[in-house]
């Protein structure tokens, strides 16, 4: 087992990055986990520019499979007073495997003060809570996680979920990979297995540089259409605090 702090501490550094490999407890078939991949992309960003704001947002584009050895590489694309616009590329050698544009920015002087997001009403997972983590092949072995039971509605999914090693890891670093932790909502609808991918995902952090407690985010992510293949879906994070700290969406392809 391979953890994301060692990973990135492995890796060896360019002038635009770094190379890597990609362990297989952190695959989901034949591609690095989605959540990884954006980590990684990340990371590169922070690499290359120093005393960046704070993320506020993050778009994803998962173009093609991930695994074995890859090139991260980031491109600053315009930084201004206030804002940082920075991309990043993986490439595997299968080619072109993520591009992400991440936006930087700093707090702004602003007579506007607006907020009806719902804080979240569950507790995080006592401490003698039985935990779900997956098995040492799979990208869950990575984590732990807590469902939320009776909570989530039949395309739904409302769990707890926190990364298992996650000491010195950059704390926006740490939200990238457990942002695309849980399943498709979409997956919920099937009545037998049916492989799926994610297409596409943008977040906005509502909340600059959030912290928790004990590592614990709550995910959810609910889908209100699935059909031809694709599904669109509603993401959203809270910290153990129940405050919301981000949001999104995905799309997600379907095949079956």
């Amino acid at each position: 087992m391979t953890s994301l702090p060692a990973l990135l501490a492995q890796a060896q550094r360019t002038d635009t990055g770094f190379t890597t490999a990609i362990p297989s407890n952190w695959l989901q078939g034949r591609t690095a986990y989605g959540g990884l991949s954006a980590a990684l992309a990340l990371a590169a960003a922070k690499q290359i520019e120093s005393e960046l704001p704070p993320l506020r947002s993050a778009q994803v584009a998962f173009v093609g499979p991930l695994a074995g050895p890859v090139t991260v590489t980031a491109t600053k694309l315009r930084r201004g007073r206030n804002a940082a616009f920075i991309q990043s590329d993986i490439v595997s050698e299968a080619g072109l495997g993520l591009r992400t544009t991440f936006v930087f920015m700093a707090a702004l002087s602003s007579a506007i003060d607006h907020d009806t997001t719902t804080p979240a009403r569950h507790a995080p997972p006592p401490a003698d809570a039985q935990l779900y983590t997956g098995p040492p092949g799979f990208f869950t072995g990575n984590f732990n996680f807590y469902d939320i039971k009776d909570a989530a509605g039949p395309t739904e999914w409302l769990r707890w979920g926190r990364l298992i090693e996650r000491e010195g890891l950059d704390p926006e670093v740490e939200l990238m990979a457990l942002g695309d932790a849980l399943p498709p909502a979409a997956f919920k609808l099937f009545e037998k297995m049916t492989p799926l991918s994610s297409l596409s995902w943008i977040v906005n952090f509502v909340r600059p540089r959030p912290v928790t407690t004990d590592g614990w985010w709550l995910l959810h992510a609910e889908t209100d259409v699935a059909r031809e293949g694709y599904s669109s879906q509603a993401m959203r994070m809270w910290n153990a605090d129940g405050t919301l700290v981000a949001e999104g969406k995905q799309g997600v392809a379907i095949f079956g």
